[in-house]
């Protein structure tokens, strides 16, 4: 059995266990408690649950656990960016020759920001001033965010071999090793809580800006197309953001399994379009939502149920 099967069949075992007593209840997978992927969810499970829809947030070590587990029919929904979504569903990249055929986009939730940080002590302050030191890379557990992470660099004018790359699992335990001094910069997403908690162990943090030119973005897109730079003005929850910082951006989705019906899709959908404001009480990020803009093309087809509602133009 590869790698792959082995990983997804053993944390199907542990859902198959808790899903006995919740047999009404939608699942939502995620990442691990602390990142901003959990966060989302556990907004998501709440305002689902206010308006009468039985949600849960079932946290796993990465996109690559818990994407098969919505196609396998064993989650309902789940998080993932859009490049995450459209490797999965067509089988490109992490996903090539496993194409996740029963998964689909239901809704553009917001733009994500993410970037390396480090040490407000230190003396990088770009990401060029990187070259030689060492930064969390390998991501196993998550199956875009190496490339990511490249092309953060790219644009910044560095190769990943211009670095010392401190090989982790997933971001978190990245961000340990980062805390614990095995790396000099750390990767993550502005706001999360894992962000506000390096800040305060470490004795203050700050995320290193991308270049603003046409070139950077340039470099940024011929490793993800899908992503764009953004510059994130600072705001309360925004550790290590005390400047505008042009950031790398890309979208966060809502992923639903093809086997919840339709009518159940639209319904989530439509929960989340007009309760825009519960949303942000519960998770401050979910400002940057759009509810008129919850339709994105990404490249692969969306829930038939969330296109029912959605303002597309399909």
């Amino acid at each position: 059995m590869s790698y792959f099967k082995t990983k997804t069949v053993a944390f199907a075992a542990l859902l198959l266990f808790a899903s006995a007593t919740q047999a009404q209840q939608l699942g939502i997978g995620t990442m691990g408690q602390g990142t901003s992927g959990y966060s989302m969810g556990a907004a998501i499970a709440r305002v689902l649950s206010d308006n009468g829809i039985d949600a849960l947030v079932q946290p796993s070590a990465g996109t690559s656990s818990y994407l098969p587990l919505i196609d396998m029919g064993e989650l309902d929904l789940g998080i993932a960016n859009a490049i995450e979504v459209s490797d999965a569903v067509s089988g490109q990249g992490y996903f090539e020759g496993h194409a996740l055929e029963n998964i689909a986009p239901a809704a553009r939730l917001y733009p994500f920001r993410v970037g390396i940080f480090v040490r407000d002590d230190s003396d990088i302050q770009t990401v060029a001033d990187l070259a030689g030191h060492s930064v969390t890379y390998g991501f196993t557990s998550q199956a875009t965010m190496n490339r990511v992470l490249d092309a953060i660099l790219a644009a910044g004018g560095l190769e990943p071999s211009d670095i010392e790359q401190v090989m982790v699992p997933n971001i978190v335990r990245g961000v340990n090793a980062f805390l614990t001094g095995q790396a000099d910069g750390a990767f993550f997403a502005a706001g999360s809580g894992k962000v506000t908690e390096a800040d305060a162990s470490a004795g203050g943090i700050h995320f290193l800006p991308l270049p603003e030119s046409d070139e950077a973005e340039k470099r940024l897109q011929e490793v993800i197309p899908q992503a764009y730079v953004d510059t994130l003005e600072p705001r309360e929850g925004l550790t290590g953001i005390d400047n505008p910082m042009p950031m790398m951006a890309y979208d966060y989705m809502l992923v639903v399994g093809t086997h919840v019906p339709d009518e159940e899709v639209a319904r989530i959908v439509t929960i989340l379009r007009d309760n825009k404001q519960a949303l942000v009480d519960s998770f401050g990020a979910f400002q940057d939502m759009d509810p008129d803009a919850m339709y994105v093309d990404i490249g692969v087809p969306y829930h038939p149920g969330a296109l029912s509602v959605l303002n597309s133009k399909n």
